[in-house]
């Protein structure tokens, strides 16, 4: 091909032996952060301890900040702001921004959910985010979440990940009897309120009154036992079910990772271990780790409360100087990621402008659908800057769009954070069966993804 030519490059085909050593360490790490946080609250747990021992402390509002601090920001133990500030002028350098997201799609419980049928006790959920409802079907689940108990006692609930634990189940019909359901829409096989989970098929005999006898008295008694709950508890609970799989690496030559919450962890952990790992204290930074983007980034923990604003203002405030000058002078990388071109699925992404797997981190200039919509659309201005900061760092990357025009398409937190006026753009990693219970990506990716915000921030 012509030296004129634009060419992707394999980071599998020009890594050396200590770029690869250095690619599958990383991913060891990573792994681990998967399959110790599954809810965007067990991730801001895991972050806040890492953050305490890197000597990053709590902020609260009206602290007074100085080049050399390191604090962090816990907003309601569900998104996390990690904040270092830098010996720059904030009014004319601004905060280098990396926003990413800790939540994924999942199967909640509503408030009330328990119920019995044919002498089995089910719950009833309601879906959240972007699911294919029928992959969630006939897969181990495990319980993970909250509940605010009557006498205000906060009870953790993590239940089907250890091998001891037991795991929760949704069922599916059996092929045999499946004509008419496998006729349907594929969206349509399994219906939202078809997604009721197994809890129980023991009668509690020991009941005094026979109406007492029933499966759903007997999970209440297990519950009452082993954890003090009422089924009134269930009102002031956030409860989900996720995937019990761990992440394992993919192939016989262990390239690939395979977990669930690739969407948006993958980026997540880059962007706070990029942070940990930068010395040059010039930039201040700001690492988010935002909640609700997979449902529109809404609510007192999405990227649209006004906690993101007040921090900036808190910056510029400890320095005396204008938030609007902060903000204009800011640049962010709203780290989310893109649908990896799937040779299983070629027909709704376009070849030229689609990201590859293990092909570097993916810049996606905008999103949207259709006609762009719902999308901040970057300027080449600001793509000209991150062209030539990833050349001076040798970051290897590729640009790519999420689908084929009129096919479909997303959105990141990108236009919440540039309506702000703040210079933004997506940069993030390629993912295979994206919002699938089981993603997969590069560890290549991963790696170039965390040079890459660390590029940024230094």
């Amino acid at each position: 091909m012509s030296e004129l030519a634009y060419k992707r490059t394999n980071v599998y085909e020009v890594a050396d032996e200590a770029k690869m050593k250095a690619i599958f360490d990383y991913a060891e790490g990573y792994k681990t952060f998967l399959d110790e946080g599954k809810t965007e609250r067990e991730v801001c747990a895991y972050v806040v301890k890492a953050a305490e021992e890197k000597g990053y402390k709590p902020f609260t509002f009206g602290m007074k900040l100085k080049a050399g601090d390191k604090v962090y920001y816990n907003n309601r133990g569900k998104n996390l702001y990690l904040i270092r500030i830098g010996s720059a002028d904030v009014a004319k350098d601004g905060v280098r921004i990396v926003a990413s997201h800790i939540d994924s799609p999942r199967i909640d419980l509503k408030q009330v959910p328990l119920y019995e049928a044919e002498n089995i006790a089910l719950a009833k959920t309601h879906y959240y985010g972007g699911i294919r409802k029928y992959q969630w079907a006939t897969i181990p689940l495990a319980l993970h979440g909250a509940v605010i108990l009557k006498n205000g006692d906060k009870l953790e609930v993590k239940i089907g990940e250890d091998e001891s634990d037991p795991i929760f189940y949704i069922s599916d019909l059996l092929p045999h009897l499946a004509a008419k359901q496998s006729a349907r829409p594929l969206g349509e096989a399994i219906e939202g309120e078809g997604l009721n989970i197994w809890f129980g098929n023991i009668p509690y005999t020991a009941a005094e009154n026979d109406k007492d006898k029933t499966v759903k008295e007997n999970v209440l008694k297990i519950l009452n036992e082993k954890y003090g709950m009422v089924e009134e508890d269930f009102l002031s609970a956030e409860l989900s079910l996720v995937p019990t799989y761990k992440a394992k690496d993919v192939g016989f030559d262990r390239a690939l990772i395979g977990a669930y919450g690739h969407d948006d962890r993958v980026c997540s952990y880059p962007a706070y271990t990029a942070l940990f790992d930068t010395e040059t204290p010039e930039h201040t930074i700001m690492v988010v780790l935002a909640d609700k983007e997979e449902i529109g980034s809404e609510g007192v923990s999405g990227m649209q409360c006004a906690i993101f604003s007040d921090l900036l203002g808190e910056i510029a405030a400890s320095f005396g100087v204008s938030t609007a000058a902060v903000r204009a002078n800011s640049k962010c990388l709203s780290a989310d990621v893109n649908a990896g071109f799937d040779p299983n699925f070629p027909e709704v992404l376009e070849k030229q402008n689609a990201t590859y797997i293990s092909h570097g981190v993916g810049v996606t200039k905008f999103t949207g659908a259709r006609g762009k919509s719902g999308s901040s659309d970057a300027d080449a201005e600001y793509v000209g800057y991150l062209r030539k900061l990833f050349a001076d760092n040798g970051v290897i990357w590729q640009t790519g769009e999420l689908g084929k025009v009129d096919v479909g398409g997303g959105g990141t937190v990108a236009k919440y954070i540039a309506n702000m006026n703040i210079d933004t753009i997506d940069v993030g990693v390629a993912v295979i069966s994206m919002h699938a219970p089981y993603e997969v990506v590069s560890k290549a990716d991963v790696y170039e993804t965390y040079l890459a915000f660390k590029a940024f921030m230094k």
